[in-house]
């Protein structure tokens, strides 16, 4: 069969604890308790700092509402108040760390965070900030050291094994990545992007133990993309075809402009169910998601060639080759056409 493209790769989903800056992002592993940036939240705030105007905890609780809300400037005004009220707080300084780490400062917030643990070194918190830190930067000894003290300070600590366990599987040791996620699991059984990271581990060995992992996440987040999207590529790729358009079609009901979804529901009428003029339907709206998905006009131009309707085949390899230049599988179905 001649080579087709399929999008097979699930990205990791992984958010460093930083990740909470971004309003869009569920930040589902934070140690401590923090308001949801919500307008009534920060007007309860504001009240608050109005009649405690010295209390500087209330200003390092607003500055990590502002950083939800990817207000970096008023994050960082917010946080160096709650320090000039107290330079030692080490909980101030990690949600300093976040403010560099949100203004793109990795190197500030690692400093921030080295402070930190200079007033406190056993503060968990920031600890695990500074692992996750140096697993941005690659550098998993040291993250594997800090997620050991930070579990010699408290052994039930679901967010340092989950680190933990990233790290194993950033570095190709999956038996160890299981051992560790499954830990935070056991210790957390609400950790969501535990559950979505076992699905992965799990499907990359065609264990159908992926599916239980996925659904334990929708049982936490009935609406989860990543959940939904992972059913549907470990269905897909073991021959449960229904059972993978059913996963796709659930994963639409919540996000109807998902382009691999539509894609993958295309892929599966084309290659295994030879169903042509359904998987063009499917790639229409691929392509109507995202209008520059070179793949889908090539997957789709394929269609059309096995249909015998050669103009609109190569109509649409010319414009996978326009969006990605010199792309190969385009320039062989136009050397196909053209024999």
């Amino acid at each position: 069969m001649r080579k087709l493209h399929c999008l097979w790769l699930l990205a990791v989903v992984f958010s460093f604890f930083y990740a909470c800056n971004n309003a869009k992002v569920e930040n589902k592993e934070v140690l401590t308790k923090q308001l949801d940036a919500t307008p009534e939240n920060l007007k309860i705030l504001n009240e608050k700092i109005k009649i405690n105007p010295n209390d500087a905890e209330l200003f390092n609780q607003r500055a990590g509402i502002f950083l939800q809300l990817n207000n970096t400037d008023a994050a960082f005004r917010d946080i160096n108040s709650a320090l000039m009220m107290d330079s030692t707080s080490a909980n101030f300084l990690s949600t300093l760390s976040d403010v560099y780490m949100a203004a793109g400062m990795a190197q500030n917030a690692l400093a921030a965070l080295d402070k930190a643990l200079s007033f406190e070194p056993e503060n968990i918190n920031a600890l695990l900030k500074k692992a996750e830190l140096h697993l941005y930067f690659e550098q998993y000894g040291k993250t594997l050291e800090l997620t050991e003290k930070a579990i010699r300070v408290d052994n039930v600590n679901p967010k340092a094994y989950f680190i933990r366990g990233m790290t194993f599987k950033l570095k190709g040791d999956t038996t160890n990545a299981i051992k560790n996620i499954q830990k935070t699991v056991e210790q957390d059984q609400e950790y969501y992007n535990a559950y979505i990271q076992l699905g992965l581990l799990y499907a990359a060995k065609h264990n159908k133990l992926a599916v239980e992992y996925y659904n334990n996440a929708l049982n936490i987040d009935p609406k989860s993309i990543e959940a939904f999207y992972g059913l549907g590529m470990y269905y897909q790729e073991n021959g449960f075809l229904n059972e993978a358009l059913s996963a796709y079609t659930n994963l639409l009901l919540v996000d109807s402009t998902n382009k691999n979804a539509h894609f993958n529901m295309g892929y599966i009428h084309l290659v295994e169910l030879k169903m042509y003029k359904e998987a063009i339907k499917y790639f229409n709206k691929a392509i109507q998601c995202a209008p520059d998905y070179y793949e889908a006009y090539y997957n789709r131009g394929y269609c059309y060639e096995l249909l015998g309707d050669i103009l609109n085949a190569r109509n649409d390899y010319k414009k996978a080759l326009e969006i990605k230049n010199n792309y190969p599988m385009a320039i062989e179905g136009l050397n196909r056409l053209d024999k």
